[in-house]
């Protein structure tokens, strides 16, 4: 309960706070423009609260996700061994995939000068990656 009481987290309740507050008067003064007369303020003041529960379900939802130790390192013991009862790390995340790059193959072009010249751009780009297509010389 003490990672709840950071000074991000205290800044975290108290934009809660602020955010629910003001969705709530919101939908309070919508209410009183659609009792005046106006039609419309009737979809503000049922949207107000819609937007001030969203708020409460983001902060419960983190509330949540760091109680339960979201951290990165959090499923390692002080001593560096891996806890059991640590939740898994993110299922589902996807670690983007590191790939060697291959030498470009030299595909037989024959007696055709636009694939031979197709080919070389590119070998061109495959040695540059970083580059983009308008920095080719040829």
């Amino acid at each position: 309960m003490k990672r709840l009481w950071t000074p991000a987290w205290i800044a975290r309740h108290v934009i809660t706070v602020v955010l629910v507050a003001a969705c709530l008067a919101l939908a309070w003064w919508q209410i009183s423009r659609a009792s005046s007369g106006n039609t419309l303020s009737w979809a503000y003041a049922f949207e107000w609260p819609i937007f001030g529960g969203f708020v409460i379900f983001l902060w419960v939802r983190e509330a949540r996700y760091t109680l339960r130790g979201g951290r990165p390192g959090a499923d390692t013991e002080p001593d560096g061994s891996v806890s059991d009862t640590a939740p898994p790390s993110m299922p589902g995340v996807r670690r983007p995939v590191r790939s060697a790059r291959l030498a470009a193959r030299s595909a037989d072009s024959g007696n055709d000068p636009d694939l031979a010249a197709y080919n070389q751009y590119l070998s061109w780009l495959n040695a540059n990656p970083g580059a983009r297509p308008s920095d080719y010389p040829g």
